[in-house]
C-alpha cells in the first residue's frame, strides 16, 4: 500500500513494527494534498505544525507553512518548490528523502478532501494534549513534596477546565456527547499510618467537642480514607444532629445500632479509640479533607486519561465526560477552605466627627444657612 511506504530511507532508521494510527494516514493524505497544490492551505483553516502526531510530517508542514507558495504553472512543471520543502524541512527531521514525498503524494486519496484531513489531525491533536493536561493533574496530585499540594492542584484543574473551553469553542457539538468508555476503577485511598492516626484523632476530639460539628458541615464521611472511621463520624453528626448527648459510651451505642461492632472493631477498642484527643477538630478535619481533595483530583485525572485513550470518543465527547468528571473534584472544592492569612492590625483612626460622617467628597465651603421661609 502506498500510504506504507517507509518514511526512513533503504537500510536507515529504526523498524516500528506497531501498526500506524488512523491521524498517521490523515496527516499523510493532507501533506499529500498541499504538495499537489499549495494553494490549499488556505483552505486549512487554524493547523499549526505542532498539531502533527509525526514529526517528520510536522517538519514537512512548518516546511510548507513557511515557504512562500510557488505559482501554479511552474509547480507543474518542474518540483522546485518540493525540492525547497524537503531541504527546509531536514533541517528537523533529517530522515526525509525525496521518495517519501512522492509516497505523501500517492497516499492522499483526493486532494479536495484536505480541510477533513486537517480537521481530523486537530482532533487527534486534542485528544493528545487532554490526555497531557490529566497527567499533569494526577502528578500534581500525588507529589507529596510541594508546599502546598491542595493549591496546586485547583490550579492546574483550573488550566484542564479552561482547555477543556477552548476545546469546546472550537469543536461543534453533536448527538451523543456522553462517552460510552467504562469508567475505571478509583485509585486506592492512601492509608498509612499517618493518614489513620489523623482521622482517629478527629473523631476522638469530635466526641470530647462535640459543639464543634456544627461548624464542620464541610466535612463528609466520604472524605475519609477509611470506611470503619467513615461509619464512625456519621454515627457522630447523627447524635450531634438529633440533639442527643455525645461522648465514648454514646457513640458505642450508636455504632451498636448501625452494626460496626460485629466485625469491624470490638467496644473496648472503640471506647479506647475515642479517649484519647489533642487539639481541635476543626484542625484534623482539615487535614482530612485535603486529602480527600488530592485523592479526588487524582481519580478525576486517571477518568479523563481513560477516556482521552479511547479513540472511539469524538473530541465534544472528551469534553463532556472530562466535565463530569472534574465536577466530583468541584464538588469537594466548593467545601475546601484555603488557609486563613492573619490580618493585618488595625490602624488607630482619628475621632469620627460629624463633618466625617457623610458620604461622598469633603465640603470645601462651609455649609450655608438653611432659609426659612414664611408661610
Amino acid at each position: 500500500m502506498p500510504g506504507r511506504a517507509p518514511l526512513y530511507s533503504d537500510g536507515e532508521g529504526p523498524e516500528d513494527p506497531a501498526p500506524s494510527p488512523p491521524v498517521h494516514y490523515a496527516e499523510q493524505a493532507l501533506l499529500g494534498a498541499l504538495l499537489l497544490n499549495p494553494a490549499r492551505l488556505d483552505t486549512l483553516g487554524p493547523l499549526e505544525a505542532v498539531q502533527f502526531h509525526n514529526p517528520a510530517h510536522a517538519a514537512v508542514f512548518a516546511a510548507m507553512s513557511t515557504l512562500p507558495p510557488p505559482e501554479a504553472a511552474v509547480h507543474a512543471k518542474e518540483p522546485v518548490w518540493l525540492t525547497a520543502v524537503l531541504d527546509h524541512a531536514r533541517h528537523d527531521a533529517r530522515v526525509l528523502t525525496a521518495s517519501y514525498l512522492h509516497t505523501l503524494v500517492q497516499a492522499c486519496p483526493d486532494p479536495r478532501h484536505a480541510p477533513a484531513y486537517a480537521r481530523m489531525i486537530r482532533s487527534d491533536h486534542a485528544r493528545r494534549t487532554l490526555r497531557t493536561h490529566a497527567g499533569r493533574l494526577a502528578q500534581t496530585a500525588t507529589t507529596p513534596l510541594q508546599p502546598d499540594p491542595a493549591t496546586a492542584v485547583l490550579a492546574q484543574a483550573d488550566i484542564l477546565a479552561q482547555h477543556l473551553d477552548g476545546l469546546a469553542a472550537q469543536f461543534a457539538p453533536h448527538p451523543g456527547s456522553l462517552p460510552r468508555t467504562p469508567a475505571p476503577r478509583d485509585p486506592p485511598r492512601n492509608t498509612g499510618p499517618d493518614v489513620l492516626d489523623e482521622e482517629r484523632m478527629l473523631l476522638a476530639t469530635a466526641t470530647a467537642h462535640p459543639g464543634d460539628l456544627a461548624r464542620m458541615r464541610w466535612l463528609l464521611p466520604a472524605d475519609f480514607a477509611l470506611p470503619l472511621h467513615a461509619a464512625l463520624f456519621h454515627c457522630l453528626t447523627s447524635l450531634a444532629h438529633r440533639g442527643e448527648p455525645v461522648d465514648p459510651v454514646t457513640v458505642l451505642w450508636e455504632a451498636q445500632h448501625r452494626g460496626l461492632l460485629l466485625h469491624d472493631i470490638t467496644p473496648a477498642d472503640l471506647l479506647g479509640l475515642l479517649s484519647t484527643h489533642a487539639g481541635s477538630p476543626e484542625h484534623w478535619g482539615d487535614k482530612i479533607l485535603r486529602r480527600a481533595l488530592l485523592h479526588q483530583a487524582h481519580t478525576t485525572a486517571e477518568r479523563i486519561r481513560t477516556l482521552a485513550d479511547d479513540p472511539a470518543n469524538s473530541v465534544h465527547q472528551l469534553v463532556t465526560g472530562s466535565r463530569r468528571a472534574l465536577a466530583d473534584l468541584t464538588a469537594i472544592r466548593t467545601r475546601w477552605r484555603p488557609p486563613i492569612t492573619p490580618r493585618p492590625p488595625a490602624r488607630s483612626r482619628a475621632p469620627r466627627t460629624v463633618a466625617a460622617a457623610r458620604a461622598g467628597p469633603p465640603r470645601t465651603t462651609a455649609p450655608s444657612s438653611p432659609v426659612r421661609t414664611s408661610r
